[in-house]
C-alpha cells in the first residue's frame, strides 16, 4: 500500500502540470489577441491615411477649379491658348512618368484583383509614385477646363496608398500579420471614394458591387471597417455635410411617375451610348485611317481634344470645363443655368476629355450630364414636373446606366444630397436605367476597360521577367 510521502509529490506534478498547460494556453491566446489587434490597428491606419490623401486631393482639386473660374471669367479666350498644348503636355508627362495613371483609375484596381498578390503586374497598377503624380496630373487636368472629376482617381490613389502601407509593414517593418493584398485594394479604393464624396455607406456598397468578388471578402470586417473609417474621418474633418447642398427637401408626387419613367429611359440611352463610345476610344470612332493615325500620335492627339473642348466650353458660357459640380448644385436646388442644351454638351467635352488620354475620373462629370438630361426633360414637360426631381433622378440614372452598378449609383445620389425620403424611386429609375443601358453596352464600362489595362500590366511583367533573364 502507497504511503502518504509517495503520493503526495505525484498529486502535485499533476497540478502542477495542469497549471502550466493552463498558463500556455492564455499566453496562446492573448498572443492571438494581441496579433489581431495589432493587425486591426495597422488596417484602420493605413485607411485613415487614405482619407487623409482625399483630402487633400480633395482641396487641390478645389483651388485648381477655383483658378480655373477665376481665369475664365476675366480672360474667356485663355481657354484657347491653354486647353490645346496643356493637354498635349499633360499626356505627354503621362506617357512618360506614368501611363497607367491615364483615365478614371477605378478599371485599374479592378484588373488588380484577378492578377497575383503583391507581383509586379499588380503593383503596376497600383503603384503610389504613379498615384502621386495622377494627384498633380488631374490637379493640371482641371485647371485647364478638361471635363474631368477626381473621384475615380480618388480611387485608385487610396487602393495603391494602401497596398504600399500594408506591403510597407509586412516586408520592410517584418511584421506578419497576414494582410491580404485583395482586402488592401479593395478598402483602399472604396475609402478613397468615401471620403472623397462624404459619404460613408456609399463607399461600402460600392467596395460589395464594384470590387468585391468573393463572398469572403464582400464581408470581410477588416474591409469595411477600413472604408468606413476612412468616410467617418472625412465626415469628422468636413463636417456632416453633404456633397451637393440641396436647401429645400425634394418632395415626391404620385403624379411625377411617368417623368420619373421617362427619365430612366432617356437616361438609359444617352448613358449606354456614353459608355460605348469610352470603350471604343478614338480608333472606334474616327475612320480607320485617321483612328490608326491618332493612336500612332497620342500627344497630338491630345492638342486636337484640347481644341474641341476649347470649342465646347465657348459654345457653353464655359459650363463645360471642369467636374460640373456647380451647374449639377444649381439644377438640383431649382436655379437656372445659361446654356439649355448643358447635358448633351456636357457629356460630348467629357467623351473628348475621356480621348485625350489624360488622368481624370467621369462620376462627377456623369452626375452633371445626368443633371443636365433632367433639365432637358422638364423644359419638355413645360413646367409640368420638378425640375429639382427630374435633376435628381437623372443623375442617379445616367450614372447607373454609364457604369451598370445600380446600387451603388442610388446609395451614392442618395447620401451625397441627403435625399432618404426619394431612396425607393432612385433605385427604382437605376435598375431601369442600368437595364436600358446594357442594351447599348452589354459589359460594364469598368470592367470591360479593366481588361486592356490588365492585360498591360501582364505585358509589363512579362517584358521584366524576360529583361532579368537576359
Amino acid at each position: 500500500m502507497p504511503s502518504m510521502r509517495d503520493a503526495s509529490p505525484s498529486w502535485f506534478s499533476a497540478v502542477r502540470v495542469r497549471v502550466l498547460r493552463a498558463f500556455e494556453r492564455k499566453l496562446r491566446q492573448a498572443s492571438r489577441m494581441s496579433r489581431n489587434g495589432l493587425r486591426f490597428t495597422i488596417f484602420l491606419a493605413g485607411a485613415m491615411g487614405v482619407a487623409v490623401f482625399s483630402l487633400v486631393f480633395s482641396w487641390l482639386a478645389d483651388t485648381a477649379l477655383a483658378w480655373q473660374r477665376a481665369l475664365h471669367t476675366h480672360t474667356a479666350w485663355v481657354a484657347w491658348a491653354l486647353l490645346p498644348p496643356g493637354l498635349a503636355a499633360v499626356r505627354w508627362l503621362t506617357l512618360r512618368v506614368a501611363p497607367q495613371a491615364r483615365g478614371s483609375g477605378i478599371p485599374q484596381i479592378i484588373a488588380t484583383q484577378h492578377l497575383p498578390p503583391f507581383g509586379l503586374a499588380q503593383t503596376t497598377l497600383a503603384s503610389f509614385p504613379q498615384a502621386l503624380w495622377k494627384i498633380a496630373l488631374t490637379a493640371v487636368a482641371l485647371f485647364l477646363g478638361a471635363s474631368v472629376g477626381r473621384e475615380g482617381p480618388s480611387v485608385q490613389v487610396g487602393a495603391a496608398a494602401m497596398l504600399a502601407w500594408g506591403h510597407w509593414w509586412q516586408h520592410r517593418a517584418g511584421v506578419r500579420v497576414g494582410f491580404h493584398a485583395q482586402a488592401l485594394l479593395t478598402a483602399g479604393a472604396a475609402g478613397g471614394l468615401a471620403a472623397a464624396f462624404n459619404t460613408p455607406l456609399a463607399g461600402v456598397v460600392f467596395a460589395i458591387e464594384e470590387l468585391g468578388k468573393g463572398a469572403t471578402l464582400r464581408w470581410d470586417r477588416l474591409v469595411l471597417a477600413g472604408v468606413l473609417a476612412s468616410g467617418f474621418l472625412s465626415l469628422a474633418v468636413v463636417g456632416n455635410n453633404p456633397y451637393f447642398r440641396v436647401h429645400e427637401p425634394i418632395l415626391f408626387l404620385r403624379e411625377a411617375w411617368p417623368w420619373i419613367v421617362m427619365a430612366a429611359l432617356v437616361c438609359g440611352v444617352f448613358g449606354g451610348l456614353f459608355a460605348k463610345l469610352l470603350l471604343s476610344g478614338v480608333a472606334g470612332v474616327l475612320p480607320a485611317a485617321i483612328g490608326q493615325r491618332a493612336q500612332r500620335h497620342p500627344v497630338w492627339t491630345a492638342f486636337g481634344c484640347g481644341v474641341l473642348i476649347a470649342c465646347i466650353g465657348a459654345a457653353t458660357h464655359g459650363d463645360t470645363y471642369g467636374t460640373g459640380y456647380e451647374q449639377a448644385a444649381a439644377l438640383l436646388n431649382g436655379q437656372p443655368i445659361e446654356t439649355h442644351w448643358f447635358g448633351v454638351a456636357k457629356l460630348a467635352a467629357t467623351v473628348v476629355s475621356y480621348f485625350a488620354g489624360i488622368p481624370g475620373g467621369i462620376f462627377t462629370p456623369s452626375l452633371a450630364i445626368g443633371a443636365g438630361l433632367g433639365q432637358h426633360l422638364w423644359l419638355l414637360t413645360g413646367g409640368l414636373a420638378d425640375e429639382r426631381l427630374l435633376a435628381l433622378v437623372s443623375m442617379a440614372a445616367f450614372l447607373a446606366a454609364a457604369t451598370q452598378a445600380p446600387i451603388t449609383a442610388s446609395v451614392i445620389v442618395m447620401e451625397m444630397t441627403r435625399s432618404q425620403n426619394m431612396m425607393f424611386h432612385l433605385l427604382a429609375a437605376t435598375l431601369l436605367a442600368s437595364f436600358v443601358g446594357r442594351q447599348f453596352c452589354p459589359r460594364p464600362f469598368y470592367h470591360a476597360a479593366s481588361r486592356g489595362f490588365r492585360r498591360e500590366a501582364l505585358a509589363v511583367e512579362a517584358a521584366c521577367e524576360k529583361a532579368t533573364k537576359a
